[in-house]
């Protein structure tokens, strides 16, 4: 895709300023680093770093019976979702594959909030909007909201200085409603680096004044080389690498994420199945066991003279100083302690299987 074609944020000059270097992502031509991938990763697990998430996507769901309509598209129980928090929830085809990994906010009884990846955004509308109840609003509000992502473990104090007469920052998996000048922003308490943060979504003709103020605060602006570092370290997976419409959330290992005890949703029957059976291959994670290149998806993973599998993410750990990866594997090696190796230009590298979370926060 041309650069000409790509969407551009509304912090669009405000990257280019801080000496960003753009590349297209998920059709928008976003920043994948600043001064560095390293430097940049290292500031959100030391104090505070920001990212430019405006190229998410935003759908409201509101009226009367929005709760029990979401609860039949949405893998997670939504009943038990209080108004002003939220959580983690797949969206599925009838398959039992993954549409999008999404995070839904509940802001009142019966208005909600879908945060979805930038580009799952048309492919979501369509799939709730082919069984909407007409009776519910589905707005697509994606064009008018900037979003800024601020995390690392100086982060309230951040919040502090950037509100000093308030709002209170949220209590994680809070969201509260922000008054701006051109309309209403939404302030998260979710993340997706491990570290404590929030995130707020804003109308893009605040987006800039926003951004100002938190460079002011000396809050490091990050890109998309380090929230994959990041995000991986954590074992977090990214849709469209470790989730895809061939594979179930049960296999990805995000069962957790699943009610099953709901009456139905859009997938369940096959997740059934998947339960009763048992689930012949699982997102597992994999680090490098000796010195070699970084790991990196597609590389084929082996069992002796056995391909098993491919990696779906890989990178050097910045925290940890080796590789790290994730694939998906047979059930029976998928447990942690398994040898295997990978191949890298024809080379064999050994690694080893491991629990997804690789990175553990020094104060944890």
């Amino acid at each position: 895709m041309s650069t000409l074609s790509l969407h551009e944020s509304p912090l669009q000059d405000a990257h280019l300023t801080a000496g960003a270097r753009l590349i297209g992502f998920a059709g928008w031509n976003m920043p994948v680093q600043y001064t560095g991938i390293l430097p940049e990763h290292r500031a959100v697990r030391t104090s505070c770093g920001m990212f430019d998430i405006s190229h998410m996507g935003q759908l409201f769901v509101s009226k009367n019976g929005a709760e029990a309509w979401l609860n039949t598209e949405l893998t997670n129980d939504v009943a038990a979702l209080a108004p002003g928090m939220a959580h983690y929830t797949l969206l599925l085809n009838a398959q039992g594959g993954v549409i999008d990994d999404l995070l839904l906010y509940r802001l009142t009884d019966e208005r909600f909030l879908l945060l979805v990846n930038a580009s799952k955004v048309t492919e979501d509308e369509a799939a709730l909007k082919a069984s909407l109840n007409a009776s519910l609003d589905l707005l697509n509000a994606s064009d008018s909201y900037a979003g800024l992502a601020i995390q690392g473990p100086d982060t309230a104090r951040i919040a502090e200085a950037l509100w000093p007469d308030g709002p209170t920052l949220p209590q994680r998996n809070e969201v509260i409603t922000l008054p701006m000048p051109h309309g209403e922003a939404f302030v998260c308490r979710t993340g997706y680096t491990g570290e404590d943060g929030f995130e707020i979504f804003l109308p893009n003709e605040d987006a800039q004044d926003l951004w100002n103020q938190l460079i002011a605060l000396n809050v490091t602006p990050c890109g998309l080389g380090a929230r994959d570092t990041l995000r991986l370290e954590m074992g977090y997976p990214l849709n469209g690498s470790d989730l895809s419409a061939t594979r179930s959330p049960l296999e990805a290992g995000l069962g957790f994420f699943v009610s099953m005890g709901k009456p139905s949703f859009t997938g369940k029957e096959p997740l059934i199945a998947q339960k009763a059976h048992g689930v012949k291959e699982r997102l597992t994670g994999l680090i490098m066991t000796a010195k070699g290149p970084p790991l990196r998806a597609s590389y084929e993973v082996y069992d002796g003279e056995t391909s098993v599998g491919h990696l779906t993410s890989g990178c050097l750990s910045p925290s940890l100083g080796h590789g790290i990866a994730m694939a998906y594997l047979p059930t029976a090696l998928a447990k942690p302690g398994r040898e295997l190796e990978v191949v890298i230009r024809d080379r064999r590298f050994p690694v080893t299987t491991t629990k997804k979370s690789f990175y553990r926060h020094p104060s944890s």
